[in-house]
């Protein structure tokens, strides 16, 4: 399933104002039954969509809704390799179905994410219009070595981008978290296609949580949040999708010629782990020691007893220690 159909696209559209619409009203727009209209009321709720029923008074949003869109997120990012999905398995993976056959910056927006995945195979709770979910390409000549500390650059540019639409307080944990307050807020992945000698194409994928649905909510095992609690004005996803781009295209051309090493000083001002008492998870081992920041490779610092070693790659895992 890539789209809604036409009668749950007109649905849609009807209780995207967020005020309430009857049976009778939603029956007559959809040319089905009550019981009908019940079931795809049942149906956008399966997809993550917030909505309520109140005897008398009918159905709607909890949440009025704006919808992705493509041709202004394009004029706003002055970027034409914008593609805007309804429904997809993920957008990392439409980029990456489409390698080598793109231009840097092409990125990849979805409504929801039938598959959406973080780091370690984790599952990324995917409801429908309600988050940002975003993959962007970007090719990379010099090869795989190139991208080392990449997702460090990739956080900044994120948050460069929400504080552009009026997100202040926001942080970043090593190696691809932004935080606000101990809570997550958004997550990035990385994925590579690249050979050893050839040219790296390297999708990135964002996700941001902007509005939680209550019962999506319960299924995430962690501190989070989202940025309906941060700001008391609504959140655009298409205005936030397109600072993205711009910010993206910016570092990522900058990154290519400079590495990670002019952004250092940007990180430190926003790793919410710096110069406390962390724990280092490899593997079966963990590791205690405070947190000194990152060095030019992207590796994190950690102090050991005096000791200052490097970390990066594989399977770690970053803890405060509380």
């Amino acid at each position: 399933m890539s789209e809604l159909n036409e009668q749950g696209n007109k649905l849609l559209r009807l209780l995207a104002d967020g005020e309430f619409h009857s049976g009778e009203k939603i029956g007559a727009l959809l040319g089905v039954s009550r019981t009908s209209v019940n079931n795809y009321i049942k149906a956008l709720q399966e997809i993550g969509l917030d909505i309520y029923k109140v005897p008398g008074r009918g159905y709607q949003s909890a949440a009025p809704l704006e919808l992705l869109d493509e041709q202004k997120i394009a004029l706003l990012a002055d970027n034409n390799f914008v593609h805007v999905e309804q429904i997809v398995d993920s957008t990392n993976q439409w980029i990456l179905d489409r390698i080598p056959d793109l231009s840097n910056g092409q990125s990849c927006i979805a409504e929801y994410q039938l598959a959406g995945r973080g780091r370690r195979g984790r599952s990324w709770v995917s409801p429908f219009a309600s988050h940002l979910y975003f993959s962007f390409y970007w090719r990379f000549d010099a090869g795989i070595d190139k991208v080392s500390g990449l997702s460090l650059l990739v956080g900044i540019a994120a948050v460069n981008a929400l504080q552009k639409t009026g997100i202040e307080g926001v942080s970043l944990k090593w190696p691809n978290d932004i935080y606000y307050q101990g809570k997550k807020l958004a997550g990035i992945l990385i994925e590579l296609n690249a050979q050893a000698t050839e040219a790296c194409h390297t999708v990135i994928g964002i996700g941001i949580n902007v509005r939680m649905p209550p019962e999506q909510a319960r299924l995430i095992d962690q501190p989070w949040t989202d940025l309906t609690a941060l700001s008391s004005e609504t959140v655009d996803r298409n205005l936030l999708t397109a600072a993205l781009i711009k910010e993206l295209t910016v570092l990522l051309t900058e990154y290519e010629q400079t590495g990670l090493s002019p952004h250092l000083k940007r990180w430190f001002e926003l790793d919410c782990f710096l110069n406390k008492q962390v724990n280092l998870l490899i593997a079966d081992q963990v590791k205690n020691g405070i947190c000194r920041g990152i060095d030019e490779t992207g590796a994190l610092l950690l102090e050991c007893n005096g000791q200052v070693e490097a970390y990066i790659g594989g399977e770690i895992s970053l803890r405060l220690v509380k």
